[in-house]
């Protein structure tokens, strides 16, 4: 039986459908990913068009049953994210972040902190800050979701939890230095590569404040952790391409 109620939510994506129709998946607080029809919502006239931008946030009113497509009545209390939706390169790291979540969960599967996780991007993205740390920090994150988080705190032979450490796919965590000779086939990651993942990975993100950190450094994260999801989640995301494509663009 379908119901009218008010949801906070995020827009993420929007399509045309029909002749003056939008569909739009929303973040929500409350149902989790809904995907909605906006009536008429390309007509000049419709007041509905504006609500579901790309990015916008606020609260939306629809009708639902919790399953299948539910229809957007109105909206309040909307914002966009203008840096997102004027800056090309950071509108390409948002898209992606919330392609992996919207592969992670089903529609109306309530998402818990994943929300508040992905708020926290998009407000640190349209503030400004390093998207390469905020993407790495939320993909880590992520990886729980899809049921393969990994061992970050200690080393997964021994326990140790300070030192030089190495990734390990075939364990799926870190290995301390004591025990690199267990998988000759770890990512041979320098120490500080390994170190920057384990603090991304750890860190809660309400406690990652302004961060300057080198390049070369964050190239080298991403690459590990690109590989990791290759090699433990095996997505083919086009958000993902787009994104590389612009790196490319700046050399990286």
């Amino acid at each position: 039986m379908s119901e009218l109620v008010e949801v906070n939510g995020l827009v993420f994506k929007r399509t045309k459908f029909k002749e003056a129709d939008l569909l739009a998946k929303i973040m929500t607080k409350e149902l989790g990913i809904v995907t909605v029809i906006a009536r008429g919502a390309l007509n000049p006239k419709s007041k509905l068009g504006a609500g579901v931008l790309t990015f916008s946030d606020g609260k939306y009113v629809i009708v639902t049953n919790k399953r299948g497509i539910s229809t957007l009545r109105t909206y309040k209390a909307v914002k966009q994210y203008d840096l997102l939706y004027s800056d090309l390169k950071r509108n390409a790291y948002a898209a992606y972040l919330f392609d992996l979540l919207d592969h992670a969960f089903v529609e109306y599967q309530v998402l818990g902190d994943y929300y508040d996780l992905l708020k926290f991007a998009v407000k640190r993205l349209n503030a400004g800050a390093d998207p390469e740390i905020i993407t790495q920090m939320v993909q880590l994150k992520m990886l729980k979701a899809y049921g393969v988080a990994p061992h970050l705190a200690d080393c997964v032979i021994c326990g140790r939890k300070q030192g030089i450490f190495d990734y390990s796919l075939t364990y799926g965590g870190v290995l301390c230095q004591q025990h690199f000779h267990q998988d000759p086939h770890r990512l041979h990651l320098e120490a500080k590569t390994t170190a920057l993942i384990r603090t991304l990975g750890l860190l809660p993100y309400q406690r990652l404040g302004e961060t300057q950190i080198d390049p070369k450094l964050t190239e080298a994260s991403r690459k590990a952790i690109d590989r990791i999801y290759r090699e433990t989640v095996d997505l083919n995301l086009k958000t993902q391409k787009f994104l590389e494509e612009l790196r490319s663009l700046d050399g990286h």
